[in-house]
């Protein structure tokens, strides 16, 4: 069986290595480079925070179980951390949230403010809401480094990688069932199945294969702190920055308020106002005092992929026979979990009762 995977970010990626890993003759289709779009610019929280119906939370569970188990598989790993993650927001959401979590057997605490220094001695209690909520077993990791511990595996599965490949579609038969793809550097080459894991590119690329995927995708950027010597252990989420360590001893910074100001010039580069990074990055000093003030290392912005409904879209397009999408904006939790069941279904034909819940037909209507 010969398939391709379009699209060079964690859910690509996943794909292509649980293929090859199965014994799969896979190509895998990058338009520009590894990374290069909203895997590239991610927070990547790994958590299952929140009021989630059941189906989307045991998912997301799964998803953090696959990151544990491959960090106890390779311990010194740098890139994937498990040192929880604490949410600030008004009371009554905190409580709603954790009496959600707490329904699901979530591990979720409520603090006062006054009590977090004791868990994070880096953080300012005054920049915190007066009640806390603090989730010990969540996490983060770095997305670009789990794409090349990916990709090495792949490639090592026999693999074939294909970057810079430009725009990469399907090709049908008269009947809409695939056939291939046809890239811009590439040309045509003959697929018996073909996974399309474009980001935000993916209900575009379905409604060429008459499968119209309603999306929300919004506006984002991630800012990279320079190296600091003290840094928080854990994941935070306030109503004005979210932050997280990442590796090289420095802080990964976003939120979503200056989601209207980020812009696009004739020539598809992104950049946000110098005034943004410099208040985004102020809410960051006013929440950790550092010993110094945060300084920018680098951003990027682009789209980020949410399908319009939230939740995931997971497998074979109605109407379109070998072509499966993968569409989520939870690339970064689901993003091993994702490319494990849906290579199953790839290479049994059998769908897999997890993914019951996030296929495409649930737009037909």
């Amino acid at each position: 069986m010969r398939i391709a995977v379009v699209g060079g970010g964690v859910i690509g990626a996943s794909c292509a290595h649980f293929l090859a890993r199965s014994g799969a003759s896979v190509t895998l289709y990058t338009e520009s480079e590894l990374a290069s779009e909203a895997s590239g610019r991610s927070l990547s929280w790994l958590n299952a925070a929140g009021p989630w119906p059941d189906h989307y939370f045991h998912l997301r569970m799964a998803g953090i179980d696959r990151y544990r188990t491959l960090l106890s598989q390779h311990p010194d790993i740098d890139w994937i951390r498990f040192d929880g993650g604490i949410f600030c927001s008004d009371e009554q959401e905190i409580r709603q949230w954790h009496q959600a979590e707490r329904a699901h057997g979530y591990d979720s605490h409520i603090y006062d403010a006054g009590q977090i220094a004791a868990l994070e001695p880096c953080v300012n209690p005054q920049a915190l809401s007066s009640k806390v909520m603090v989730n010990p077993g969540e996490g983060w990791v770095s997305l670009p480094a789990l794409i090349d511990w990916l990709i090495a595996g792949f490639k090592t599965e026999g693999g074939e990688l294909c970057c810079d490949a430009g725009k990469t579609l399907p090709l049908t038969d008269e009947q809409g069932a695939v056939r291939g793809i046809r890239s811009a550097r590439y040309g045509e080459a003959a697929f018996d199945k073909v996974i399309i894991a474009c980001g935000a590119e993916t209900p575009a690329i379905a409604a060429e294969l008459g499968f119209p995927l309603p999306d929300g995708n919004v506006l984002s950027m991630v800012a990279w702190s320079q190296p600091q010597a003290r840094l928080p252990r854990k994941v935070f989420n306030t109503p004005r920055v979210a932050l997280r360590p990442h590796p090289g001893q420095a802080l990964a910074i976003d939120h979503s308020w200056y989601a209207d100001q980020i812009t696009q010039d004739e020539a598809g580069r992104w950049t946000v106002p110098e005034s943004v990074l410099t208040s985004l990055f102020a809410e960051a000093d006013h929440l950790l005092h550092p010993d110094a003030p945060l300084q920018v290392a680098g951003y990027k912005a682009g789209w980020k992929p949410v399908p319009a409904d939230g939740f995931p879209v997971l497998g074979e397009l109605p109407g379109a026979p070998g072509a499966w999408v993968a569409y989520t904006h939870s690339g970064a939790t689901l993003g091993l979990i994702i490319g494990e069941l849906l290579s199953l279904e790839v290479l049994s034909g059998a769908r897999h009762p997890m993914l019951a819940a996030f296929r495409p037909e649930r737009f037909q209507a």
